[in-house]
């Protein structure tokens, strides 16, 4: 196998993570949305927790892009 295909399929295979990313980021917004509807009071005490769980969870997507893209481009 030539070795721009291996970087290649590293770089696609590197990008697999972005799959629980998706998964993670639908679960947290719909138990938002879920926790929203029941007491909206409670919105302003819930939106820093929610948006911190989702700056973390795509924090992971971007460094599986940066990983994929590394190893497509300079590796």
């Amino acid at each position: 196998m030539e070795l721009e295909a291996v970087k290649l399929l590293a770089g696609a295979i590197a990008l697999f993570p972005l799959f629980g990313v998706g998964i993670g980021l639908g679960m947290i917004f719909s138990s938002y949305n879920e926790a929203v509807g029941r007491n909206p009071n409670a919105a302003p005490i819930l939106d820093k927790k929610y948006f911190l769980a989702f700056a973390l969870t795509e924090a992971l997507a971007i460094f599986a892009l940066l990983i994929s893209l590394y190893l497509v481009f300079v590796g």
